[in-house]
């Protein structure tokens, strides 16, 4: 199976300063303390046996927030070196309400394989899911500096909850200009009442709606421990169904994912849920979706 995986993490604690992993908790997500050693690009290829990775993407992997563009600068060191192009996509982290923000963004863009800047939004009202404790979306400063995003040509990686979509929907809409990628499905928290499902279905409808919206088909692993093909169906059709083939991608999240399942296993899984699927279309979701919005 030849895959394009457009959400990777990697990290050498040895050389670099990754605040979550200094003092590893558990949380939702699983136990972060079983994830304290290095995760290199060899790491990675070496987990993914038996699946053909053609490229990958790096997403900010939460590194030193004094330093962001330190862990791009490590990255793209590793493409033009040992990695032989990859990361062929790095997703860097900047906080957008900095009164330095326009300098990291113009660092970061400066690296030839930049292609978009993430900064986790995700807010809720239980402790146990909330990342942020602020809503950044509503702060002027940060919106201002979100509107620099084009000027540097990059886009933005959108990871928050249901509750937080129509806002970022209004976001979408105000800078049609902007490629917007929907992280890990729209991480659809709240499962346990019917009203979470439907503030899942209708914020990811919201967000389809602005043609500069794609979504990532992954991350399932963190609110799913023990998943099976059948348990991720659902999640995975209802995405793909809103978003359309032709602006949805699957992505593995790992190592985080890694804590639930192998690699092949879970992109064998993507691959039986779409089993009946066109051709074209299992091209555009494994490979070509990503390759198009990232620019790789």
């Amino acid at each position: 199976m030849q895959v394009v995986d457009p959400h990777i993490h990697l990290w050498n604690l040895k050389t670099h300063h990754y605040p979550w992993l200094a003092n590893p908790q558990t949380s939702f997500v699983g136990d972060a303390r079983e994830l304290k050693h290095d995760y290199l690009l060899s790491d990675l290829l070496r987990d993914a046996e038996g699946i053909d990775v053609l490229k990958l993407v790096h997403v900010d992997a939460n590194h030193d927030p004094a330093d962001p563009v330190e862990e791009t600068r490590w990255l793209q060191g590793i493409a033009d070196g040992e990695g032989r192009g990859m990361p062929n996509g790095i997703v860097a982290g900047a906080d957008l309400s900095s009164d330095n923000a326009p300098q990291v963004l113009e660092a970061h863009a400066a690296f030839a394989n930049t292609r978009g800047i993430r900064q986790i939004l995700n807010v809720h009202d239980n402790p146990l899911y909330d990342y942020v404790g602020r809503h950044y979306m509503r702060e002027p400063q940060w919106r201002k500096h979100f509107a620099l995003l084009k000027r540097f040509d990059v886009s933005f990686d959108l990871q928050l909850y249901p509750s937080q979509m129509e806002e970022a929907a209004q976001l979408a809409r105000e800078h049609a200009d902007t490629q917007f990628i929907v992280n890990h499905a729209g991480m659809f928290v709240d499962r346990n009442a019917p009203q979470g499902y439907r503030a899942w279905r209708e914020g990811m409808r919201a967000l389809a709606a602005c043609p500069n919206v794609a979504v990532k088909v992954s991350g399932f692993a963190m609110f799913d421990h023990e998943w099976t093909v059948e348990s991720l169906r659902p999640y995975v059709l209802e995405t793909i169904d809103t978003f359309g083939c032709e602006r949805a991608m699957f992505a593995s999240n790992f190592p985080v994912d890694g804590l639930f399942g192998t690699y092949a296993a879970l992109w064998n899984a993507y691959a039986q849920i779409v089993g009946d699927v066109s051709a074209s279309e299992k091209d555009a979701l494994f490979m070509r979706n990503a390759e198009r919005i990232y620019r790789i």
